[in-house]
């Protein structure tokens, strides 16, 4: 438990180099605005830009987290995640179709992340049923879930070819970007991630379970068939709502649970919360280090604006930790 209070600092941290980063506040001027002070215009910056935006990448990496820990743990395959799995896909197409085509004024935050569960949920669910009874077998999971994953993003494609015009206003959906979250985007993610995040806390033991076997599982009369589409569920929740408000993030949820077992064990009371943390964390200083990275790139390259998505930073850092996680999982069988 003493691990979970050292990442309570490392979240404030990575929050408060959110804060600073960026080109027209500097720290001093962010430290003078929440005392207090401050002029009109860096008030304005640092309070309602930098601060919903910091709560923002904290809230949807906590949320990318614990639902990559659920789902890892509910189909017992390591390979499982949001974004192999359908379901970060199946919600990038629902928050693009609701922002991109409009459909009947769904392009709202709230009616965002609702379009975005219906696409996670019909990802989720085109997953489960191709799988079928092999749902326990991490490869036969983790090739169907890269073909639900494409397919979704191939119709992903053709919403974007039949609203061309929308391309623009929807493409940190694809990359995954905090930039220009305020509190509007805050809002309506807040309360639905706490919800879902106290459901899955509520699993902690039934996942625990579920991790050891299905039949050590059932043995001890656990309903493994409901607590794992309950899990589902709290997955492609949380999943939606990170997404609805930051876009695809590539290799979060894939990769956090990975961290969260190393350092907490197999004990999911203590791994979800401290899945929770070190997406936060992960997320949150993501998006200070694009933001510092956008900084040098655009007085390197004379440019008035430059902007690096957070999703790509994550995706490139991501991939290569994959690549490390996945040869050292093959000289351990070997």
């Amino acid at each position: 438990m003493s691990r979970l209070w050292w990442l309570i600092p490392l979240v404030l941290l990575v929050g408060c180099a959110d804060l600073v980063a960026g080109r027209s506040v500097g720290p001093l001027g962010v430290v003078e605005v929440l005392s207090g002070g401050g002029d009109p215009l860096a008030r304005h910056v640092v309070l309602n830009l930098r601060l919903p935006r910091a709560l923002v990448a904290l809230v949807a990496g906590a949320s990318l987290g614990l639902a990559g820990t659920v789902l890892q743990s509910a189909l017992r395959n390591p390979l499982a995640g949001p974004e192999v799995t359908g379901v970060t896909p199946g919600a990038v197409l629902g928050a693009v179709a609701a922002t991109g085509l409009g459909l009947a004024g769904w392009d709202s935050p709230a009616a965002v992340v609702a379009a975005a569960c219906v696409g996670g949920f019909a990802g989720a669910g085109l997953l489960w049923l191709l799988t079928g009874r092999e749902q326990g077998d991490p490869a036969r999971t983790a090739v169907y879930g890269v073909l639900v994953s494409a397919v979704l993003s191939g119709l992903t494609a053709m919403v974007l070819l039949v609203a061309p015009g929308e391309l623009g206003s929807v493409v940190q959906w694809l990359v995954g970007s905090t930039e220009g979250r305020v509190w509007e985007h805050w809002a309506p993610l807040w309360p639905w991630a706490l919800v879902w995040a106290l459901a899955a806390w509520s699993l902690a033991a039934p996942l625990t379970l579920l991790r050891c076997g299905e039949e050590q599982a059932a043995a001890v009369g656990l309903r493994t068939g409901r607590a794992r589409s309950l899990a589902l569920v709290c997955a492609v929740a949380l999943t939606a709502g990170a997404v609805s408000a930051v876009g695809a993030l590539g290799f979060v949820g894939l990769l956090v649970p990975h961290l969260a077992f190393a350092v907490f064990g197999a004990d999911l009371r203590r791994a979800l919360p401290g899945a929770a943390l070190i997406g936060a964390s992960v997320v949150c200083g993501a998006d200070a280090a694009s933001q510092w990275l956008s900084r040098l790139l655009a007085e390197a390259l004379d440019a008035d604006r430059l902007s690096v998505p957070t999703g790509a930073l994550t995706t490139c850092v991501g991939a290569v930790l994959l690549l490390v996680v996945a040869r050292r999982s093959v000289k351990e069988e070997t």
